[in-house]
C-alpha cells in the first residue's frame, strides 16, 4: 500500500533531521510568493503537439507577466522554442507529479541546463566520515498520510530569486520545523544569514565551501549554525537574493539554536518514521523544479 507524506525540499543521497536546544518566541513573519501563471497545458495528451497559436498566446502572456525582453529576433525565436518545449514538459510532469501544479513559471524560457547553472546551488554531496547517523526507528504504526503543513510546522513558500541559494532554504525549512516541534512556535528563519555569513567548508574536500549564491551544502550549513550559536529570524535579517553584502549577524537576536543533526537512512520507511517523529527533513529534488508552479513535492513510501 502506498502512503503519502508531504515534506519541503530545496533526490540526493541523504536526509537530515535537527535537534533544537532553545528558541525564543516571536510572531511569524509571512513570506508571500508572487502568483505565477496557472497550469497552461490545457489538458493536452502527452503525445499531442502543442498548437503553435496556443503556444504563441501563452508566450505573449509569459513575456508580459514576467517582463521578458530579448536582444534580437533570433534570441526571441530561440526562447519561444524553449518555452514551447517546456509547455510539453509541464504536461508530462503534471501526470508524474499530480500533487502539485505544473505550468508556466518565470523559468519557462530556460533550458534545463541553463536553469541548473543559474539557480541550483547545491554542491556535490560528500558527508564527513564522522557524520552522525540517525537511530533506526520503529515503523510498525506509521500513518497512511502525514503532512506537517497541516500541523502548522511549515512556513509559507519562499522564493530564492536569481541566486543559487537553495541549500540555505532547505536548511532553514528543516530548522523551522524542528523549532516548531520544540517550542510550538512557527518562526521564519533567515536564509540571508547563511548566504552572507556561512563559509563553512567540507572537511573531506578542500575548497568546497558554502558560498552564497554560488552554492553550498545543508550539512555544512548546519555545522555553521552550531558554531555561530543559531539563526536570526527572517524579519531581522531579510532575504535580498544576492551575496554581495557583508555579514550582519547579531548574536543577541538568535531565535533558534541547534543541538545536533543526523543523517537519515535512505530506507523509505526510516525516512517516513523520521519525518513523523522529528519534523520536516532537509533534502533536494530537481526533477520537476523547472515547471513547478504551485505546491510542494510528495514523498511516497511503501510499507513492506
Amino acid at each position: 500500500m502506498a502512503h503519502r507524506m508531504a515534506f519541503s525540499v530545496c533526490v540526493v543521497s541523504y536526509f537530515l533531521f535537527i535537534g533544537l536546544i532553545s528558541s525564543e518566541a516571536f510572531s511569524v513573519v509571512g513570506s508571500e510568493v508572487d502568483p505565477l501563471i496557472r497550469q497552461v497545458t490545457d489538458g493536452q495528451d502527452d503525445g499531442v503537439e502543442t498548437q503553435p497559436l496556443t503556444a504563441e498566446h501563452h508566450f505573449s502572456l509569459f513575456k508580459a507577466r514576467f517582463k521578458k525582453s530579448y536582444g534580437s529576433e533570433e534570441e526571441h525565436d530561440y526562447r519561444f522554442k524553449v518555452f514551447r518545449a517546456n509547455l510539453r514538459r509541464a504536461a508530462r510532469h503534471q501526470k508524474l507529479d499530480p500533487s502539485a501544479t505544473h505550468g508556466v513559471t518565470q523559468f519557462s524560457d530556460l533550458t534545463r541546463g541553463e536553469f541548473r547553472k543559474r539557480f541550483l546551488g547545491l554542491r556535490r554531496l560528500r558527508l564527513p566520515k564522522d557524520a552522525n547517523q540517525a537511530p533506526i526507528l520503529p515503523t510498525d504504526n506509521l500513518p497512511e498520510d502525514f503532512d506537517w503543513r497541516e500541523k502548522g510546522a511549515v512556513t509559507p513558500v519562499k522564493n530564492q530569486g536569481s541566486c543559487g541559494s537553495c541549500w540555505s532554504f532547505s536548511t532553514t525549512g528543516a530548522l523551522e520545523g524542528a523549532n516548531f516541534l520544540a517550542t510550538g512556535k512557527l518562526v521564519s528563519l533567515s536564509e540571508q544569514q547563511l548566504v552572507d555569513c556561512d563559509h563553512e567548508c567540507d572537511p573531506e574536500e578542500a575548497g568546497s565551501c558554502d558560498s552564497g549564491c554560488n552554492g553550498g551544502l545543508m550539512n555544512s550549513a548546519f555545522e555553521y549554525t552550531l558554531k555561530a550559536g543559531g539563526l536570526m529570524r527572517e524579519e531581522d535579517y531579510p532575504y535580498t537574493g544576492t551575496d554581495r553584502g557583508t555579514c550582519k549577524f547579531d548574536k543577541s537576536k538568535i531565535v533558534a539554536k541547534v543541538a545536533n543533526f543526523s543523517v537519515v537512512s535512505l530506507d523509505e520507511d526510516q525516512i517516513a518514521a523520521n519525518l513523523v517523529k522529528n519534523g520536516p527533513l532537509a533534502g533536494k529534488s530537481i526533477i520537476f523544479t523547472l515547471t513547478l508552479a504551485l505546491g510542494i513535492f510528495e514523498f511516497v513510501y511503501h510499507l513492506h
